[in-house]
């Protein structure tokens, strides 16, 4: 049986779990897909690394191209991370008929569409699993799944570092600036923490996932972005005395064949199954036309998690290539473009608003929501022991983004508001 020899771009933490995958379940991928899979060549920034596997140095070069050109290689697994660089490493081994496994979540969100059409083009496999969601197998579900059904909502905790964050504010009344430091120090935020703590890292994934969901082309600049810097352990304890859970959400939302997308900080009802998702793992909410809800929980980050999905890709790659069937599942979006607007998005609202204490302030307010249609659903006033003011937490029913702005702007110049302390979307 002739190998099927693999060129891996990156052997970090991702790319070292597929390497330990790939040896050490060789028994077990042989009889899946009837040959021998090796693993030829491998690009690293440094040869004199040490690292936690052994590898024939003979194996290992430092220039990406030697890998991209190898003649002998079969297939591209990049796990090395980079936009603009990796991207041309991927679309010249397209143009070399070699097939690609990927965990690059912003390269596909940014110019996944480009890259799927070289594939179909070139007749070649283009698999991304790993790049949302690690260990959970959800794009594959998507496409795969729920061939048959019309999705038409998709909500996600798609960003450990920030789900870790908030459970614990929430667990233990702790500071968002504490919680950072503790995840900086246990390495689940990085140094740098913006991507993941101001939702960019979420909007990637979100980007992708709408894509496959609604087949059509969502950009990232589709996708309305609130990261959690702004959430106060005060946010979350309002959040829980009411029966929510504070989560950082993607959510696409379809109706008809018009959608919109968001990721922000949310509240959710305890009573719905991902506010029960806790620490660094992933869930993926699914709603299909036809089967309803579901959801998916695992992992979304770490070594073998991730290189699961990246081997699992590998292999359906290799299963082609006996069938002869390569490039004939590659998703390109062929549905037209149709995001809503302000008036079409509809969602319920929590607010935290410090107002005057005294009589007739709570008709005033409702006053304004009646004046743009907007219902309430709850309503809780309570004095604040640090102010003369008092606090209301205002629960709406469904009401447009459009009202809600509005809302807002008129409170702006209503004396007996002294501050909208916290808005915050409400799921559940």
């Amino acid at each position: 049986m002739k190998p099927v020899k693999v060129g891996l771009l990156g052997l970090g933490t991702v790319g070292t779990g597929v390497v330990r995958i790939v040896e050490g379940h060789q028994e077990d991928l042989s009889s899946q897909v009837g040959s021998p899979i090796v693993i030829e060549k491998v690009a690293v920034k440094n040869l004199d690394k040490k690292r936690s596997i052994e590898i024939d140095r003979s194996k290992l070069t430092e220039d990406p191209w030697e890998v991209i050109r190898d003649p002998e290689i079969d297939v591209i697994v990049e796990v090395m991370g980079g936009i603009a660089g990796t991207k041309e490493y991927i679309l010249e081994a397209l143009d070399r008929g070699k097939h690609i496994v990927t965990a690059n979540k912003d390269l596909m969100a940014l110019y996944g569409s480009e890259i799927l059409a070289k594939a179909l083009e070139k007749q070649c496999d283009v698999f991304y699993e790993a790049s949302v969601a690690g260990g959970i197998p959800i794009i594959r579900t998507l496409i795969e799944g729920f061939s048959s059904d019309r999705i038409m909502k998709i909500m996600g905790i798609v960003n450990g570092t920030t789900n870790y964050i908030l459970s614990k504010m929430s667990q233990e009344g702790a500071s968002y600036e504490d919680v950072l430091i503790e995840a900086q120090e246990l390495g689940y935020a990085e140094a740098d923490p913006t991507s993941d703590v101001e939702g960019l890292d979420a909007a990637r994934k979100m980007a992708i996932l709408g894509t496959l969901g609604f087949r059509t082309n969502v950009e990232l600049q589709d996708v309305q972005v609130r990261g959690i810097s702004s959430v106060s352990k005060e946010d979350i304890q309002y959040a829980k005395r009411l029966g929510y859970e504070m989560k950082l959400l993607g959510i696409a939302d379809r109706q008809d064949d018009e959608f919109s997308i968001s990721v922000q900080p949310t509240m959710v009802k305890k009573s719905h199954p991902i506010a029960a998702v806790n620490g660094v793992f992933n869930a993926v909410y699914v709603y299909g036309e036809a089967v309803g809800e579901t959801m998916f929980y695992g992992a979304g980050a770490g070594e073998m998690p991730t290189a699961t999905s990246v081997v699992a890709d590998l292999v359906a790659v290799v299963k082609n290539l006996k069938l002869g069937v390569n490039g004939l599942k590659a998703i390109v979006p062929y549905k037209p473009k149709k995001l809503k607007n302000d008036e079409q998005i509809s969602f319920k609202n929590f607010l935290l608003l410090q107002v005057s204490d005294k009589a007739g302030v709570l008709a005033q307010i409702t006053q304004v929501f009646a004046e743009y249609e907007v219902s309430l659903e709850s309503v809780v006033q309570s004095p604040n022991a640090d102010t003369p003011d008092a606090e209301i937490m205002i629960v709406t029913h469904n009401a447009s983004k459009a009202s809600m702005d509005q809302v807002l702007h008129h409170f702006e110049g209503l004396d007996v508001i002294r501050r909208v302390k916290s808005v915050y979307r409400v799921e559940g």
